[in-house]
C-alpha cells in the first residue's frame, strides 16, 4: 500500500458533491492499493501513521504522534498512486488492485487506526472526491508497506 501523508491544520473531503467527511489538526493520508497488498499491509500502514512522530513537542522539535496529541486521521482512497509514469505520458494502472480488494483493505486501515483509539475520517470509494486541506509545515511523507521507495 502507498500513502502520501500530510500534517493538516483542517481538511474537508466531499464525495459526489456531499460532505463526506471534515476535520481539524491531524493526518490525511491519500492511500492507494496494489494487487501484491493484503491484510498485513494494512495493518502496517495503520500502525505507521497512528505512530509516525510529526507533530511537535515542548521543545518544538517533531517527536509526537497522532495518537499522543489525540488529533485526526483522514484516510482517502486514491488509487492513481499506483500509477506508473516510466514510459510514455499515459500512466499505467497495471499495479493497482481491482476494486473489490482494494475498499476492503482501505476499510481495515481505517478499522486499525480506531482500534487504536483514533478519530478517523474518510472519503467515499470509487467516488468522485473533491479534497481540501490546509498543510501545515508543510509537512508531506511517502509511505509504501513494499518499501519500494
Amino acid at each position: 500500500m502507498r500513502a502520501v501523508v500530510q500534517r493538516v491544520s483542517r481538511a474537508r473531503v466531499d464525495a459526489d458533491g456531499e460532505l463526506a467527511g471534515e476535520m481539524g489538526e491531524g493526518l490525511l493520508a491519500l492511500v492507494g492499493v496494489g494487487h501484491d497488498d493484503g491484510p498485513a499491509d494494512a495493518e502496517a500502514l495503520a500502525a505507521k501513521l497512528c505512530s509516525m512522530r510529526v507533530f511537535e513537542d515542548a521543545d518544538g522539535r517533531m517527536g509526537r504522534s497522532l495518537v499522543d496529541v489525540g488529533a485526526t486521521l483522514g484516510v482517502v482512497s486514491q488509487f492513481t498512486l499506483m500509477g506508473d509514469l516510466r514510459k510514455g505520458r499515459r500512466p499505467s494502472w497495471s499495479a493497482a488492485a481491482a476494486p473489490e480488494q482494494a475498499a476492503p483493505l482501505v476499510e481495515a486501515v481505517v478499522a486499525a487506526a480506531r482500534a487504536q483509539g483514533v478519530s478517523v475520517i474518510t472519503g467515499r470509494f470509487g467516488a468522485s472526491m473533491e479534497v481540501e486541506l490546509v498543510n501545515r509545515g508543510p509537512v508531506t511523507l511517502l509511505i509504501d508497506t513494499q518499501r519500494a521507495f
